[in-house]
């Protein structure tokens, strides 16, 4: 279900055979930057810290430490393909040493310092790391030429790979107890990053996804759901005014504004629900790509009227997540089960 991308073998810069594994595009592009290192460079990483003393006040909690155990070179060279790109920037798989697959998000351009970048991400980290609907962050990077993160991954691909691949490829459509189960768990991903403190860093509203979409939601076998990319839309931007390049699809009112808000979460969790629901290909057909059981009805068009509800031109009309839950029948998270 994982789309990948392979490109004819190149002859190595070391020995002048060509290589018998195949690169992804992007390894090649940086194939020179791998030999041309004096030293190789140690990833920073996260410790393990305890979640039972975890204060969302106390943003100090996490440390990290340069590894020792993934480089960039090793991560460069373990690259086997690219699962998707962005205006955001390019996610690779990545299968190291020991078997150990990871998600590599690189970076297509940051505007901001290594301080300042590395003050951001143990931030977004360590929220994140916190909540079981949420995508882990394990590691980072920044080099001169290259900036990327190093998150959990997950075999079933993307909710954009699953939807996409039924309509495009013939692949079963997901049911709707499925869908309907990825729905609650993204509704709880954004209760709880929108239940965090008001923000008190500058530049940085960790309160905010900023940039939900189907190709941001991982799927587990198990068809629960986790939400990635939290925050990085706030690592990538060199200022507000580059924002309304990074967001796919626009908002209705970007041109009046350029930070990101929860009410803009909300517009873009409405747009996940009428992929899901399968719109437009619903308003053309007037009917649904999914078999839907007389029991299943009530939710189904409770959640297309939640769907349009979330996508009202006016942010102040659009629901609080919180609503939104309760409409799903879920209570508002007081806690979230770590990982």
């Amino acid at each position: 279900m994982l789309s990948r991308a392979f490109v004819k073998s190149k002859r190595s810069p070391q020995t002048g055979h060509e290589s018998s594994l195949r690169l992804s595009s992007s390894i090649m592009e940086y194939e020179d930057l791998i030999f041309g290192f004096m030293e190789d460079i140690p990833l920073i990483s996260f410790d393990e810290y305890n979640h039972d003393n975890y204060n969302c006040n106390n943003i100090k909690s996490m440390t990290s430490s340069e590894s020792t155990q993934l480089t960039l070179r090793q991560v460069l060279r373990a690259s086997v393909g690219v699962m998707g790109e962005s205006p955001l920037g390019m996610t690779e798989k990545v299968v190291l040493l020991g078997g150990k697959i990871c998600a590599v998000k690189r970076f297509r351009r940051v505007g901001i310092g290594r301080r300042e970048f590395g003050r951001r991400i143990e931030k977004v980290a360590q929220i994140g790391n916190q909540c079981e609907y949420l995508v882990g962050v394990t590691a980072y990077l920044y080099a001169k030429r290259i900036k990327f993160v190093v998150c959990e991954y997950y075999p079933m691909g993307s909710l954009a790979d699953l939807l996409s691949g039924a309509r495009e490829q013939g692949h079963t459509a997901l049911e709707w107890k499925h869908r309907f189960k990825i729905i609650q768990c993204i509704a709880k991903a954004i209760a709880f990053i929108h239940s965090q403190n008001p923000p008190r860093y500058k530049h940085l509203r960790l309160n905010v996804h900023g940039n939900i979409k189907s190709s941001n939601i991982m799927v587990n076998i198990d068809f629960s759901a986790q939400l990635s990319d939290y925050g990085f839309v706030q690592l990538a931007m060199f200022d507000d005014t580059g924002l309304a390049e990074l967001l796919v699809p626009p908002l209705p009112e970007r041109e009046y504004t350029k930070t990101v808000s929860q009410e803009d979460d909300i517009y873009n969790f409405g747009v996940v629900l009428m992929d899901i629901l399968g719109w437009p290909e619903m308003k053309r057909s007037d009917s649904f790509e999914f078999s839907v059981e007389r029991e299943e009805e009530e939710d189904v068009f409770k959640v297309l009227r939640m769907a349009l509800s979330c996508r009202n031109s006016l942010p102040e009309e659009r629901p609080t997540i919180e609503q939104i839950l309760s409409c799903l029948g879920e209570t508002v998270l007081k806690c979230v089960s770590v990982k």
